[in-house]
């Protein structure tokens, strides 16, 4: 049997857009000669729809695209993701073949952790559905369904089937190709059958779906691996009875069966022969990406899909002479074009020579538009205005972030103008801690390292400068002490632990939940720990007003950590 996998890349809410995209996709698998092509999870409205599935005119819409869709399967069964609304709303797979909808299995395991809230949306289902195709038993699943151990991977493989296709939309987060592959592997030696998953790829506001599409035969092996971050189609020619022989020698099936009181109810759909196939296809295993590497297009994909998909031509980045307004900018050109970019210097009387030149030969490096705008006059004019108010009083943080916010004033002025989406440059490790100006450098549109501790940002820019070949960030930049450069010989340092100590906590508090005892007792210094606990739990006012970012962990800041703001558990 010929199998395709399309991992497409849809938009929230775009039917028309992810209709042709999914019509190209058949028409393509049907071109070379596939019995069978899945589309991913919700491909029709794309994924998450959020609220968009509360709204009934919504749901028609979907399910009239999905008729359309339909139309195009003569020759070829398409496994297709959209919203069914029966007695209930649920979230859908369409058997579509001979131009119309064969048959409708319904997800089961709705998750509503991390990014996911399927339980505010969609009912379960307890369908069991068999397609058999020629000699061959698929059994439909739909993402979470598979991430269980035991049914329905179990209850089909049963009834018979010899391939469990799975369609996705499963979130990215690092080395989360890795997880999958081995989850897989683990469901297909335990059911003896073949495994095919096929994964959306693109973003969705701060989500990234990272594709990785797979088919693994029953024990486990990976037989075809579509790359990561882009579109594919993935056509692979399969064998699904070779897990007959698998399935007579493993006794615990059987065992299984024995237990069962009833056997499980499945409905069974017969499906045209599969095609007298000429020659077989090589598989493509394509190789897997190194942390880095992930992070990097995840980013990019991250930043190039938000600004495309919301109408956005071109962005603006503040460029200060510092690491993450480099690295952010350097970003940016990869996904957009360095003709998409403009970078805009803001010094003041405290930025050094140093800062200005690099912010310079950055822009000059990545080919974009720049510009310098000096702040010292605007902020000499707020501070006259604040004179009456301010007299008396030392000057101290507010005549600082007095700076940070004439330079978001003058960046949202440029936006206002020319339509340019601001980028915002702060890191995790910044906003974990509060070390953020609010309405300063925490406006923007878009926060890109938003997910990124200050350590993977000198990580990442010394990876970028590697790809290029040469120094595509100045190494002077990469060497720089941090500093926010709003008072003289202002260094990171003298507000913050070192960031080698200081990321190491914020990942054990922040991703992995560790308390003040915990994180004492793992060895961590105690004054690091109690002086960046208190400072990230004093800062979540500020994180829930920080624009969106890529999501790269799994607990970024935003839907994955919903902390009270007003909370006084401090232990």
């Amino acid at each position: 049997m010929r199998l395709a996998l399309a991992q497409i890349n849809t938009t929230v809410g775009d039917l028309d857009g992810n209709r042709e995209r999914i019509l190209e996709a058949i028409g393509e698998a049907s071109s070379a000669g596939a019995d069978l092509v899945l589309l991913p999870e919700l491909a029709v409205t794309g994924y998450p729809p959020e609220d968009l599935l509360l709204r009934p005119g919504f749901i028609r819409a979907a399910e009239e695209s999905l008729r359309e869709i339909t139309l195009a399967t003569h020759g070829i069964v398409a496994l297709v993701g959209y919203p069914h609304l029966e007695a209930d709303l649920h979230n859908a797979c369409a058997v579509c073949a001979d131009g119309e909808v064969k048959a409708v299995y319904r997800k089961r395991f709705l998750p509503n952790y991390g990014v996911f809230d399927e339980d505010r949306y969609f009912a379960p289902a307890r369908d069991l559905l068999l397609l058999q195709l020629g000699e061959t038993l698929i059994g439909p699943t739909i993402c979470e369904d598979l991430w269980q151990p035991g049914p329905p991977a179990t209850d089909l493989a049963l009834a018979g089937a010899q391939l469990i296709a799975n369609i996705s939309a499963s979130p990215f987060h690092l080395c989360r190709d890795r997880e999958r592959e081995e989850m897989f592997a683990t469901r297909a030696r335990d059911n003896s059958c073949f495994i095919a998953f096929c994964n959306s790829v693109g973003a969705q506001d701060e989500l990234v779906f990272d594709g990785h599409s797979l088919v693994l035969d029953e024990d486990g092996a990976v037989v075809a691996r579509a790359p990561g971050f882009e579109e594919a189609l993935l056509v692979v020619d399969v064998e699904p009875a070779e897990a007959v022989g698998r399935r007579l020698r493993d006794l615990r099936r059987r065992a299984l069966a024995r237990e069962r009181q009833t056997p499980p109810d499945v409905t069974l759909v017969e499906l045209d022969e599969p095609r007298e196939q000429s020659d077989r296809i090589e598989p493509v295993v394509a190789p897997a990406l190194s942390e880095l590497e992930q992070m990097r297009v995840a980013l990019e994909l991250g930043l190039g899909d938000y600004v495309n998909k919301n109408g956005f031509r071109d962005v603006v980045i503040a460029v200060s002479g510092g690491i993450d307004s480099a690295l952010t900018a350097a970003l940016a050109v990869e996904a957009l074009g360095a003709e998409r970019v403009h970078s805009v210097s803001m010094p003041s009387r405290f930025s050094s020579e140093e800062t200005r030149l690099d912010a310079r030969l950055l822009a000059e490096s990545l080919h974009t538009d720049f510009r310098e705008l000096p702040i010292d006059d605007v902020v000499g004019a707020a501070e006259n205005a604040l004179a009456e108010s301010f007299a008396g009083r030392e000057r101290d943080i507010a005549e600082e972030n007095l700076q940070a916010r004439v330079r978001g004033l003058l960046l949202m002025a440029l936006s206002n103008k020319f339509g340019w989406l601001v980028v915002a440059t702060g890191n995790k490790s910044e906003l974990s801690v509060g070390y953020a100006t609010l309405y300063g450098d925490m406006a923007g549109g878009f926060a890109l390292l938003k997910d990124v501790f200050k350590t993977d940002v000198f990580r990442l820019a010394r990876h970028l400068n590697e790809q290029a070949g040469r120094e595509l960030i100045p190494v002077s930049i990469i060497e720089r002490a941090p500093s926010a450069e709003l008072r003289e010989s202002q260094l990171d340092e003298d507000s913050l632990p070192p960031y080698p100590e200081l990321d190491r906590v914020l990942e054990a508090y922040v991703e992995q939940d560790r308390s003040l005892e915990e994180l004492s007792a793992d060895g961590f210094d105690p004054d690091v720990v109690d002086r960046a606990v208190e400072l990230i739990d004093r800062a979540e006012y500020k994180r829930r007003q920080a624009p969106p970012g890529v999501r790269l962990t799994p607990k970024a800041f935003g839907r994955d950590r919903r902390t009270p703001i007003t909370n006084r558990w401090r232990k």
